[in-house]
C-alpha cells in the first residue's frame, strides 16, 4: 500500500501549480470503469484539495456534450460532460479545457471528474472524497491538513 505524503492545502501556491502524478488514478461508476491512468496531472491551488486531470485515451465510459460552461481565471473555459458507463449515467460529472491558458496547456483534452459523482475514485489505493460544496472538483484524501475551500462561507475566499 503506498502512502500518500502529509500535505497542507494552505501551503499550495497561487496562482496553482500544475504537476505530474506518480500514481496510478482509478474512477468507478456502476461498478463499471471510467477511467484509469498512470498519466494523470493534478492542479494545486491555495484552500482547494487537488484537481486530478486523465488524459481522455485513459477514459473508459462514454463522454456525452452536457449543457452550460465555465471560465477558471487561470485555466481558461471549460465544457462540461455526463459520463455514461454500462447503462449508468452521472450528469455533469466531467468536464475539460479544450484550449488552456499557456501555464496550464498541459491540460489541454485531459478530463476532470466530480468524485461525488462517482462511486469510487483513488489515488493509488487511497480512497478519495470530494471536495465540499458542489462548485469545485477536488479530491480530499486523508494525508491533506488545512482548510480545504468549498464548504458553507468559504465560496468567496
Amino acid at each position: 500500500m503506498t502512502e500518500l505524503p502529509r500535505e497542507n492545502v494552505q501551503s499550495y501556491p497561487r496562482p496553482p501549480a500544475l504537476e505530474p502524478v506518480a500514481l496510478p488514478i482509478t474512477i468507478r461508476l456502476g461498478g463499471a470503469p471510467v477511467a484509469q491512468s498512470n498519466a494523470a496531472y493534478r492542479v494545486l491551488e491555495t484552500h482547494h484539495a487537488p484537481t486530478y486531470y486523465i488524459p481522455p485515451q485513459d477514459v473508459q465510459a462514454t463522454l456525452r456534450p452536457a449543457s452550460g460552461s465555465s471560465y477558471c481565471e487561470w485555466k481558461g473555459a471549460a465544457r462540461y460532460f455526463d459520463v455514461v458507463v454500462d447503462g449508468a449515467v452521472a450528469q455533469r460529472a466531467a468536464w475539460c479545457y479544450d484550449a488552456p491558458t499557456e501555464h496550464f496547456a498541459p491540460l489541454a483534452g485531459y478530463l476532470a471528474f466530480y468524485a461525488g459523482q462517482m462511486d469510487e475514485c483513488r489515488v493509488g489505493d487511497t480512497a478519495v472524497i470530494p471536495q465540499p460544496g458542489d462548485f469545485y472538483g477536488g479530491w480530499v484524501t486523508p494525508n491533506l491538513d488545512g482548510i480545504v475551500k468549498g464548504g458553507p462561507g468559504t465560496r468567496g475566499w
